[in-house]
């Protein structure tokens, strides 16, 4: 088991705190967090043990979960690896690409491991269909939340929109060419709802929608590749998949069947993979200790995160 600690016992730290507990794969040490009344009565609710300084903490683990206001990451994750620990870090994976890029030439001279914690490639709808896409020619994405005042010290672009900037990227493998974006302040000091259009070298193009200010929640993506339509609902964690193929001589009287106007004719069919429930979070910690136990490479590694960041600030660029 490894040794872990959590950086920041706010809301998503407290997650972190229980699941690393909950796991067989760590062992949970203890957090620090930067207010100390905070610390003290997490502490005494929940029994997990509070480090009065960072450095203690570190010292006493073997992986550092960083779990702090993004403002934050880079300073705690380069103290971490600077004493030889592997870092797991929520996104955004720092405040500025240039310091991403720091942690990942840090990760690789002192041999440790990075993970960022993109929760939504762990989504066990995106799970369930990721394997079946194949060069998806048009994205479109709708993440949408009601109001929240935690979050909204950063524009909705790096606090909702990213999600979904690193979901497209794991699947279009291909360089971004063009960023064109808009966004709105409404009630916060950054923009509160944003559009942004992403092309790609190889002709794909994403269109995402991001909203914090929404009358309620959404988080959809649907995918459009050659003979295929693929739709993920992040948030009810349900998928569909609609294929064509061509059709048989004879259709069947239930088959549906198209035709073009060349004459070409394709039998459209549903496909519904199974969705195995999980817990996310759990299932992005576990797979950052086997990553680190058998020395293989992290789903999400700091490279993934970094170019999140970038084409996030691509989009931010354009307010």
């Amino acid at each position: 088991m490894l040794k872990a600690g959590v950086l920041g016992a706010g809301h998503l730290g407290k997650i972190h705190l229980r699941l690393l507990q909950q796991s067989e794969k760590y062992n949970l040490v203890g957090f620090y967090d930067a207010d100390p009344e905070n610390g003290k009565k997490v502490e005494a609710e929940f029994g997990y043990t509070y480090f009065d300084s960072i450095e203690k903490l570190i010292d006493a683990v073997d992986v550092v979960d960083i779990v702090t206001p993004t403002l934050s990451h880079y300073d705690c994750a380069k103290q971490a690896i600077a004493k030889g620990k592997h870092i797991f870090i929520e996104k955004p994976i720092t405040n500025t690409v240039e310091e991403a890029e720091t942690l990942r030439a840090l990760v690789a001279e002192h041999g440790v491991k990075g993970q960022v914690g993109h929760v939504e490639r762990f989504n066990p709808a995106f799970m369930a269909v990721k394997d079946m896409l194949d060069k998806p020619m048009f994205i479109e994405t709708h993440r949408l939340a009601e109001f929240n005042p935690r979050g909204t010290d950063v524009p909705v672009v790096l606090d909702l929109m990213i999600h979904d900037i690193d979901i497209i990227l794991s699947v279009v493998q291909s360089k971004v060419k063009h960023v064109s974006a808009s966004g709105v302040s409404v009630i916060s000091e950054t923009p509160d709802i944003a559009n942004a259009r992403i092309e790609f070298v190889n002709g794909c193009v994403a269109n995402l929608t991001a909203s914090r200010i929404s009358l309620k929640n959404m988080r959809k993506t649907r995918f459009f590749q050659r003979d295929a339509y693929i739709s993920v609902d992040f948030l009810e964690k349900k998928c569909e998949v609609v294929k064509m193929k061509d059709a048989p001589e004879t259709p069947g009287d239930f088959d549906m069947v198209l035709q073009n106007a060349e004459g070409v004719k394709k039998q459209i069919y549903f496909d519904n993979p199974e969705i195995s429930s999980n817990n996310a979070i759990l299932d992005e910690l576990e797979s950052f200790a086997d990553a680190i136990n058998n020395n293989t490479k992290p789903i999400v590694t700091l490279h993934d995160g970094t170019e999140a960041l970038r084409v996030a600030t691509m989009i931010i660029d354009q307010f």
